[in-house]
Formats: structure tokens, sequence, C-alpha cells
């Protein structure tokens, strides 16, 4: 059985940083592919990161590009979203997600395996 614990998540000001980080277990054999994705109140849930596993070629949503890095510590089982200049519209509930995904790396619905998700605030 998949299980993922994310953590990292809390209240930073417009500009700062935060590293989330998620623990997996079980996911060998049983997904291909991690990502993060993050929901607002009120707004559907949407991609912002994802990888394949046995490959380091991740894919961005473009509102995160060149502001977030996803990164994946395959010794430690363990999957990062480093989150650099953050602004207030990033504020939302970070899930880590992990699935057998064939294409459409950054579509939600290609994963089965959720975490709890850890909340992130940017106030201006």
């Amino acid at each position: 059985q998949v299980r993922l614990v994310e953590s990292g998540g809390g209240s930073v000001q417009t500009g700062g940083s935060l590293r989330l980080s998620c623990a997996a277990s079980g996911v060998t054999g049983r997904s291909n592919a991690m990502g993060w994705f993050r929901q607002a109140p009120g707004k559907e849930r949407e991609a912002v990161a994802a990888l394949y596993t046995a490959v380091n070629s991740p894919f961005y949503a473009s509102s995160v590009l060149g502001r977030f890095t996803i990164s994946l510590d395959s010794a430690k089982n363990t999957l990062y979203l480093q989150m650099n200049r953050l602004k207030p519209e990033d504020t939302a509930m970070y899930y880590c997600a992990a699935g057998m995904v064939d294409g459409r790396l950054l579509d939600p619905d290609n994963y089965n395996a959720w975490g709890q998700g850890t909340q992130v605030t940017v106030s201006s």
C-alpha cells in the first residue's frame, strides 16, 4: 500500500521561500510518477509540478515555472518541492501524489495515491 506524508508547509510573506517534503512508502512497483498538486478554497485541484521517478525530467505548471523546483531523493524515498519568490496566489493546500502515469503528467486524474496535504499561506 502506498503511503505519502507531506510536511514543510507554513506561513510566509510575499517573496519568501518554503520547502515541502513528501515521505513515500510502498511506491516501488506501484507508481512511475510523483507530483505536487494544490487546491485553494473554492477552486479545483491543480498541478504544480511532477516527474517520472526513473528520469530527472520535471514538468511544471506555467504559474510556478522559474520559482519552484521539484526533486526526488530516491535513496530516502522523499519528494521535495522548493518554493521561492512565493506570492499570495500560491496560498493553498499542497498535496503529494503518486501514480502509474502514461503521458499527461500534470493531470491529477492520473494519480491514485494522495497524501493528507500541507497548508501553505503567503501573506502580502
